[in-house]
């Protein structure tokens, strides 16, 4: 989960769109990688009709020419799945969702340090950039940050410093060389998604193309709420690069704009989260890694 710790560029892997077939005007996808060994069909295949239809109702109200309109009106579909969410009644997502082609130990899986970034420069700056507008002003009395699942690198702003930056990550001599953090905790979020902090102790909380790893989504979502103040913000950024093997079955059997709903729906039924939102920052569509954003803030108190 350490921002892809010990992974390429070329070994993360990009989910990429299939031109057909569709359901319900949404396009299934197709993994560009040819497994070795017998794969589940359910990460081959992906979710289907069912899933895809059920979604498609959810954010459009049964409409099946959503995609298709906002991609001729040259709106993101992306920035577009969480508005006016209808929610289903329970959390939509079974144990199976959560289950990964590799169980293999994640500890044992990122024992090595890598020192490789796993998004393209153009993604990454167009995050940091987006940081650089949503972050508290560096240097501010009692602003404590979060970087969930780190690395040796956060992709902060350049110089951007508080009294207190954790990172919590998988592997210490990745941790250990990231400047932006005053401290870190090495972690598995995946056997034990308890986060060790007090109450309302931290105004931003990030995670970086790392939310796709979550095997316990919930548990962790909920942890987050309880450990922001009040009107604190929790960053979830990703891209369409992940290592299918170790990122989660729902994740891996669908595409861009579910994801962002898959996001908001942990934010969603987590509770004490104001409705989650979604943004492209996708720096060249087509020409470069897209990067998308899903962020809520904790509720305040009445």
């Amino acid at each position: 989960m350490s921002r892809h710790a010990g992974l390429t560029m070329l070994q993360t892997l990009p989910i990429t769109v299939a031109r057909s077939p569709t359901y319900y005007g949404v396009p299934t996808l197709s993994i560009p990688t040819k497994p070795t060994r017998r794969t589940p069909r359910r990460l081959i295949l992906g979710l289907g009709a069912s899933f895809l239809e059920r979604f498609v109702k959810m954010i459009t109200g049964g409409s099946s020419s959503f995609m298709a309109s906002a991609k001729q009106q040259g709106i993101s579909t992306v920035e577009q799945v969480l508005k006016s969410v209808e929610w289903p009644e329970k959390f939509p997502f079974k144990e199976e969702d959560f289950r990964r082609f590799d169980e293999s130990s994640d500890s044992m899986f990122y024992s090595a340090p890598r020192f490789v970034t796993h998004i393209d420069d153009p993604a990454i700056r167009a995050l940091t950039s987006y940081y650089s507008k949503v972050f508290p002003p560096s240097n501010t009395p009692g602003i404590c940050l979060l970087d969930l699942c780190s690395s040796w690198v956060s992709h902060f702003p350049a110089g951007y410093k508080q009294d207190r930056i954790v990172g919590m990550g998988m592997n210490e001599e990745e941790l250990k060389r990231n400047p932006v953090l005053t401290e870190y905790i090495v972690q598995d979020l995946n056997v034990n998604p308890k986060l060790p902090f007090e109450d309302n102790s931290f105004d931003v909380i990030t995670n970086v193309v790392s939310v796709d790893y979550l095997t316990k989504p919930m548990d962790v979502f909920k942890e987050m709420q309880r450990i922001l103040k009040p009107g604190g913000v929790a960053i979830m950024s990703f891209s369409n690069r992940c290592f299918w093997t170790k990122a989660i079955s729902i994740w891996t059997s669908t595409g861009d704009a579910d994801h962002a709903w898959i996001v908001g729906s942990y934010f969603h039924y987590a509770g004490g989260f104001e409705p989650p939102q979604a943004m492209d920052i996708s720096p060249n569509p087509g020409r470069s890694d897209p990067m998308y954003v899903v962020f809520s803030r904790k509720v305040t108190s009445a």
